[in-house]
């Protein structure tokens, strides 16, 4: 069993401590989901009372793995049972405990920023940003932000990278892109350029459309009517995000 102070498994044949790259990945993906999912509540409807409540569940999260041990933390005991059916991937703990601090610097920037002195502005989406992308990498690609800026500082090396990405490590041919493959990517976002500029106009207004008169109805719906908001959407305080989809702004 292993101890409850400590950081990463100590096993036969590897000379650091080390975390299974499966979990991690997987930890990284569950927090990711949440922090979209309360970053989107407070940018697109203006509630950030779920954000408040992900940032202190994220710093009791990390400060349970950097602090105590990260088998006790809850997304890591998640990801645990998600992957329980995986063979482990070892990595490096060390390299990941310093990405993790960033975290949880992060972690702690938000809690006096948003919880505390509940300033809202463009250093609170900063540091989401900052948040989401390096938990993206992480869960979508397998690159930790982190440990490569650890790898990075003098006398620091990081051992046993997800991938063999601290070694030197020579692509396999069926691993490059290559100028077909490149091409094929900007002609797709090109062709779907194309369909959103002449399928989807900007300019389209929903004023411009021929409205279906209700059965019974004898005058024509006024521009001031249309554009007035729903009971539900006013309720969550969804109005002025009801106008903008609306074309009403």
């Amino acid at each position: 069993m292993s101890k409850i102070f400590g950081f990463g498994e100590t096993l036969p044949g590897y000379d650091v401590p080390v975390l299974n790259e499966r979990e991690v990945r997987a930890a990284a993906g569950i927090l990711f989901l949440f922090a979209f999912m309360t970053f989107s509540s407070a940018w697109f409807v203006g509630n950030f009372r779920p954000t408040k409540i992900f940032v202190i569940a994220f710093l009791i999260d990390f400060t349970l793995r950097l602090f105590v041990n990260p088998r006790y933390a809850p997304s890591m005991i998640a990801a645990r049972f998600a992957v329980r059916g995986q063979a482990p991937e070892w990595v490096g703990a060390p390299q990941k405990r310093f990405a993790w601090a960033i975290g949880w610097l992060l972690a702690i920037a938000m809690l006096w920023l948003i919880v505390i002195n509940n300033v809202i502005g463009p250093i609170n989406m900063l540091v989401c940003a900052s948040c989401l992308t390096l938990m993206f990498f992480e869960a979508a690609f397998g690159i930790c932000i982190g440990c490569k800026i650890y790898n990075a500082l003098p006398g620091r090396r990081a051992q046993l990278c997800a991938g063999g990405s601290c070694e030197v490590f020579v692509p396999h041919p069926t691993q490059k892109v290559g100028a077909g493959g490149t091409a094929i990517v900007a002609t797709y976002l090109a062709l779907m350029a194309v369909v959103g500029s002449q399928a989807f106009p900007a300019a389209e207004s929903l004023a411009a459309r021929p409205m279906m008169a209700h059965p019974g109805a004898t005058e024509a719906v006024t521009e001031a009517d249309r554009c007035t908001p729903p009971a539900f959407a006013v309720a969550m305080g969804h109005a002025e995000k009801w106008k903008l989809h609306n074309n009403c702004q």
